[in-house]
């Protein structure tokens, strides 16, 4: 079974210089290229921009790691392909090539000016998270109450004027319901759970994921155990198959997909490696639900998220 995900933060993970220089395909890590070389996969990958540095600090940072991207690219040119579109990725899938997309989390290099909006649509950005834990130029994140600032409103615009998909993911409810007022066009959530199921900040809402479903977003499903459950202990299979059955009952069955977050969060065995995915599909059909869902969820819903909103 093919998997489209979301979200991992493996390629800023790991930068120390006793860690494998090319981090997309690290042994050591969650994802790797050469662990999903017998699966079709395409894994969005996240430029993670820690919070408390300037929008031009960031902006710097972001663009070493972007080029950090391109050179493992052209590394592994044999193994994986660079995609911008739904085409691509399933050329790329054709291929027998992991499909990797850029993505950024935290878009407080935004502060730096608008106009970097345009910078990230020619490097292949697909998807921006606007803020990440704190507050940034554009927001405040799950750990501070503010809503978007007017930068922010602004920012949401004209990503979407770009064709890069605004994501809220770790945004607070302010700052969700502010997006609900700015966003013209579909967004994501490229890695959070429901919040009725696992009470934490970072997960959603039940008004925010039916206001998602109404407006044909994706919500992709992390694997982080404090997202999954609030008892302090470790997640597994079934943690996931609760928080799919939730929002499956508010609707939501074109509209999940998987967010895994490898290489940004310590996550509960049973889903600490990517070769471990295929399993959690298994589960899912011998629980249940159909094979048909299952691949709804694991890749069909985000392609078809992709050739809708990534121009």
């Amino acid at each position: 079974m093919p998997v489209f995900d979301l979200h991992c933060d493996t390629l800023t993970a790991f930068m120390s210089p006793l860690r494998c220089r090319d981090t997309l395909d690290d042994p050591c890590s969650a994802f790797a290229l050469s662990k999903v070389q017998t699966i079709p996969w395409c894994q969005c990958c996240a430029v993670f921009v820690p919070d408390g540095l300037t929008p031009q600090e960031a902006l710097g940072y972001y663009r070493h790691h972007r080029d950090s991207f391109r050179r493992q690219l052209l590394n592994h040119a044999c193994q994986a392909s660079a995609c911008t579109t739904a085409q691509e990725v399933s050329a790329a899938w054709e291929q027998k090539k992991t499909a990797l997309v850029l993505t950024v989390e935290n878009g407080s290099l935004l502060g730096a000016g608008l106009e970097h909006v345009e910078e990230l649509r020619r490097d292949g950005v697909r998807m921006v998270t606007l803020t990440w834990n704190g507050e940034n130029a554009l927001g405040s994140g799950h750990e501070t109450d503010h809503g978007l600032t007017p930068l922010g409103k602004e920012a949401v615009r004209t990503l979407e004027e770009a064709g890069i998909v605004v994501d809220v993911s770790h945004l607070n409810d302010a700052g969700f319901r502010d997006v609900l007022e700015a966003a013209q066009k579909p967004f994501a959530a490229s890695h959070s759970n429901a919040r009725a199921v696992c009470a934490h900040r970072r997960n959603l809402e039940d008004w925010q994921i039916r206001e998602m479903v109404m407006r044909n977003c994706i919500i992709a499903l992390n694997y982080y155990s404090p997202f999954l459950r609030s008892d302090g202990n470790e997640a597994d299979f079934d943690d996931l198959y609760r928080h799919i059955c939730h929002f499956l009952e508010l609707g939501a069955e074109n509209c999940l997909a998987l967010g895994s977050d490898f290489d940004g969060a310590d996550l509960p065995p049973c889903l600490d490696d990517c070769r471990k995915v295929p399993v959690l599909g298994e589960y899912l059909m011998n629980r249940g639900l159909s094979r048909s869902l299952v691949e709804k969820i694991f890749w069909q819903n985000a392609l078809e998220f992709a050739q809708k909103n990534w121009q």
